[in-house]
């Protein structure tokens, strides 16, 4: 199971040197990987009655592909991955662009998680529909997938028209792996249809779901793989640890119950757990790689 961390970008701020520090500190302690959330706005909550999302304007957030071509050139291993982009309230072609320049200009370290997000000031700003998000995600990863692997495609779907073109450079990996966030319950009413796309279009997934639940939950993600006539065990999967929610032996615990259930990856997010240092952030790391081995 590989080890990854996700990155502090709430508390880390926005000195340069300081996120340089974090990453490369990351990387020389043998982390697989670094998981990045998006945001493009956040909200006024003086302004938005009623507000129920986690992140606020006061919320910082550093863009993830912009983040990606400077981290890639000053490291030399680490995975870069998304968790999630909020792929429906951006341009596809977009995407597929800065994608595929930030798998070149890491050499093919990128891996795309996506989602379709929650936050509608965001939606509106950028000009893209709120209502159909979900519906659209599915011909948006289609889409990727073409441009990544293609010189030129003739794409015409219910909310694409690309006419005989393509991006250039095309990207390392071809296509760049795609992974879904996806929340899920043990037994929801109706059917989740977010762990039925997970099912039919994800090379992997990032559970919103405990340990306690996660048996239930992936029984139903393997019989909805099976009906889109996938494998199973082709879809790689990566819960996160909160080091808010324990010590170092809950932190070695959750692990090993992950790993008993079948994860590829595993992250440990340090945020909200009271550091106030990027160097407390690197300690705490420190602290998680040397549980984990």
């Amino acid at each position: 199971m590989k080890a990854g961390v996700v990155f502090p970008q709430t508390e880390i701020g926005a000195d340069p040197a300081a996120v340089r520090d974090y990453v490369q500190a990351a990387e020389g302690m043998g982390f697989s990987h670094l998981i990045v959330y998006d945001h493009v706005l956040g909200a006024d909550t003086t302004k938005h009655a009623n507000w129920q999302g986690g992140y606020v304007l006061e919320s910082m957030f550093h863009e993830p592909f912009v983040l990606f071509g400077y981290l890639a050139g000053i490291t030399t291993s680490i995975e870069l991955v998304t968790a999630v982009l909020i792929l429906g309230q951006r341009q596809t072609a977009l995407v597929a662009k800065q994608a595929a320049q930030c798998d070149v200009l890491s050499g093919g370290r990128l891996r795309l998680g996506v989602g379709v997000g929650w936050n509608h000031v965001e939606y509106e700003a950028l000009g893209e529909d709120f209502s159909n998000r979900g519906a659209r995600q599915a011909e948006q990863i289609e889409v990727l997938r073409q441009l990544w692997t293609n010189d030129v495609i003739d794409f015409h779907g219910k909310y694409h028209d690309i006419t005989n073109a393509g991006i250039n450079p095309l990207p390392i990996q071809r296509p760049i792996p795609i992974w879904l966030g996806a929340g899920a319950r043990a037994n929801p009413s109706p059917p989740d249809p977010v762990l039925r796309r997970v099912a039919r279009l994800a090379d992997g997934w990032f559970p919103q779901v405990g340990p306690d639940d996660a048996p239930a939950v992936l029984g139903r993600l393997a019989g909805f793989a099976e009906a889109a006539g996938r494998d199973p065990s082709a879809i790689e999967m990566e819960p996160r640890i909160n080091s808010a929610d324990g010590d170092p032996e809950f932190w070695q615990a959750q692990t090993e119950t992950w790993a008993g259930l079948g994860a590829t990856h595993i992250s440990i997010n340090t945020m909200r757990a009271g550091y106030t240092s990027p160097q407390d952030h690197i300690n705490a790391i420190q602290q998680f790689r040397e549980v984990v081995g």
